[in-house]
């Protein structure tokens, strides 16, 4: 990565935080939930879908997620 404006320069291998790793359509999906207040209902309403219609597309992305998550464990924090 390169600043072109101060030649910063920046090289390594970093791994992406998970949100980063999904697609834009799921990284909005979890911005709507959370400005829902993580109200389904609400999500369901707003998109013009039924309330199992909703909950099965959360499903699907918690499934999604926990399967990232098992592929990259976190690594254990210094105590």
């Amino acid at each position: 990565m390169h600043c072109n404006h101060c030649e910063t320069l920046v090289n390594g291998n970093y791994e992406l935080p998970l949100y980063m790793k999904l697609s834009r359509e799921e990284q909005e999906f979890i911005l709507n939930f959370f400005i829902s207040s993580g109200s389904i209902k609400e999500m369901a309403k707003q998109a013009e879908m039924s309330y199992p219609t909703m909950r099965n597309k959360m499903d699907d992305l918690i499934f999604k997620i926990r399967k990232m998550e098992v592929r990259n464990p976190k690594p254990e924090e210094n105590k």
